[in-house]
């Protein structure tokens, strides 16, 4: 490992994007798989209120995300995962 501070600092920058760019790519994929599982329900209340739950629960992230995310995946025409 070097000792020279600008070489360790653009390894730490060059990490540090590359992890940048693979977190947005999960979560771009993350809502997708989201948006198609709760289309796949969207007919049925029941199911979809399940679904909903469940998916909240895995993600941490609250139904009304999850159906704003839906709303704004309609309203831009995303296509079906």
């Amino acid at each position: 490992m070097t000792t020279d501070p600008m070489a360790r600092l653009e390894l730490a920058a060059q990490r540090h994007t590359e992890a940048a760019q693979a977190l947005t790519a999960a979560r771009d994929d993350l809502v997708v798989e989201i948006v198609a599982a709760l289309r796949a329900v969207r007919d049925d209340p029941d199911l979809t209120v399940q679904t909903e739950t469940d998916i909240a629960h895995l993600t941490g992230w609250e139904v009304a995300e999850l159906r704003s995310l839906v709303r704004e995946a309609d309203l831009v025409g995303m296509d079906p995962a």
